[in-house]
């Protein structure tokens, strides 16, 4: 049996709750509050958010236990492989991958469009060509690249560097996002009238409400960078579980920071409906001048560093399990030298992820929308492998290497899998609130019919891998032993 490559112990737990909260930020509570807004109106958007949080975590419970009882680098692809075996697991990880790397690129852009707006003249230079009408400037795919390739090197550095960065950006962005809102609401022009109506005029309260708890998977992202880095905790795996919780809460405090701080500034309706490229920094500007913005700047720059660094993270670690399990090429799984990390991992998901501008953003966002999709399979593989370990009770099925007794986490493992499924009859029944548009339905169906012919070819050589050597490969164990503690 081949020796199995494992990575540093570096990661302290802030670091991994910044991982956590960081990832699922981003840039677009920044950037998309009139959006949302305009789909669901203030108060439509914060229930949904907070409905979206609370359903993160109960998915959380299974992945705090699965994390504490299988610390290891691979998050979901490990847990689909625990539950449902080799395929599902390569399931998992083609469409977490794709996922990842879409967020990796979407935020790159993001950066990109921050300076669209503080820097108009800069960014709109070389002009190239347009895709699904965006303007594509080789100045935005040279400020793109460059901030992919900075963070490319700081992740090759190691674990200790980007971890440390990470908290960092999170504690400016959490500072950015008080600020913000608290000098909105003492300014004498802004006020609770502005948040009026609570909701869109033109829908109901239920349907405004579930069309933001449809993107809760995509909202959310980043708490499942934690199973991903599980592999590198300096401390117990037991504390993952509280760490994600507290990520999830200060994440929906973010999102409804900045949706009542941009409701507050001005009549929303009008802020929507006057498409504006930046809606919440104009109305920061009109109520709070330069400083406001400069304020808003720096928190969404530390969110899109966050998003940055934080998938970079994840994405790397998952090609790096994915390779040392033998499902991909050996060279994802090969560590740098000196710093220890997964190098090649990091640099092919920083490449992929240079190709995306050059395609303009609203083609970007199609992919990304349906990436969504691939996000929730992984949290219902994770659920789905939580309940059949954990059982109601001692009963004839009940085996104590394999099961846990504990009705309570397997209820709520339930509701997990009732979740992820329910999120995925959101995102692909027609007639939905949030049903995918046939652009980012046909990007998913090509990216089913790439994973479909990637795995037909690679389809012998996983089945010629003995039970226990991939067992180990994957886990670090040669058989699947869950003790129960209860």
């Amino acid at each position: 049996m081949q020796e199995r490559t494992t990575l540093k112990r570096t990661l302290k737990p802030h670091w991994v709750w910044a991982i956590a909260l960081g990832s699922s930020i981003g840039w677009g509570a920044f950037v998309q509050p009139t959006n949302w807004m305009e789909t669901a109106g203030p108060l439509g958007v914060m229930i949904g958010f907070a409905i979206g949080g609370l359903l993160m975590m109960i998915i959380a419970i299974s992945y705090g236990f699965l994390i504490k009882k299988f610390p290891v680098s691979g998050g979901e692809f490990a847990y689909a492989y625990i539950g449902l075996g080799r395929t599902h697991a390569f399931i998992s990880g083609w469409f977490l991958t794709l996922g990842y790397t879409c967020i990796v690129a979407l935020n790159a852009s993001a950066f990109a469009l921050m300076f669209k707006y503080v820097f108009p003249t800069i960014l709109e230079n070389f002009y190239m060509y347009e895709v699904a009408g965006w303007d594509v400037y080789g100045m935005e795919i040279i400020l793109a690249s460059l901030a992919l390739a900075i963070f490319c090197y700081f992740n090759i550095r190691g674990g200790s560097l980007s971890g440390s960065m990470q908290f960092v950006f999170v504690a400016i962005m959490i500072v950015g996002v008080v600020l913000i809102t608290f000098f909105i609401g003492i300014n004498p022009g802004s006020g609770m009238e502005n948040v009026q109506p609570v909701f869109p005029t033109d829908k109901t309260a239920i349907a405004a409400i579930l069309s933001i708890v449809a993107i809760a998977p995509w909202a959310f992202v980043g708490f499942d960078n934690v199973p991903q880095v599980a592999e590198e905790f300096n401390f117990s795996s037991s504390k993952a579980f509280r760490l994600i919780i507290f990520a999830i809460i200060f994440a929906v405090a973010i999102y409804c920071f900045m949706v009542l701080a941009t409701a507050m500034a001005a009549p929303w309706e009008d802020v929507a409906g006057a498409g504006h490229l930046w809606g919440t920094a104009h109305v920061v500007e009109q109520t709070l001048g330069t400083m406001g913005v400069v304020i808003l700047v720096i928190a969404l720059a530390m969110g899109i560093f966050t998003g940055l660094n934080g998938f970079i993270i994840s994405t790397s670690r998952l090609l790096f399990a994915m390779s040392r399990a033998k499902f991909i090429p050996a060279a994802f799984s090969k560590l740098h030298d000196k710093y220890k990390t997964p190098y090649i991992s990091i640099i092919f998901t920083v490449v992929i992820s240079m190709v995306a501008p050059w395609f303009g953003r609203q083609a970007l966002t199609w992919v990304v929308d349906m990436s969504s999709v691939g996000v929730t399979i992984a949290y219902f593989y994770t659920c789905f492998t939580a309940y059949a370990i954990f059982r109601w009770k001692k009963d004839s099925h009940y085996n104590s290497s394999k099961h846990v007794v504990a009705p309570m986490k397997k209820f709520f493992a339930l509701l997990g899998v009732i979740s992820s499924i329910s999120f995925l009859g959101l995102l692909l029944i027609p007639g939905s609130p949030a049903f995918l548009g046939i652009q980012s339905r046909i990007a998913l169906a090509v990216w089913i019919v790439l994973g479909i012919i990637f795995y037909l070819s690679k389809h012998r050589d996983y089945k010629k891998i003995p039970e226990k050597e991939m067992n180990y490969l994957i886990l670090g164990e040669e058989k699947i032993v869950i003790k129960d503690e209860d």
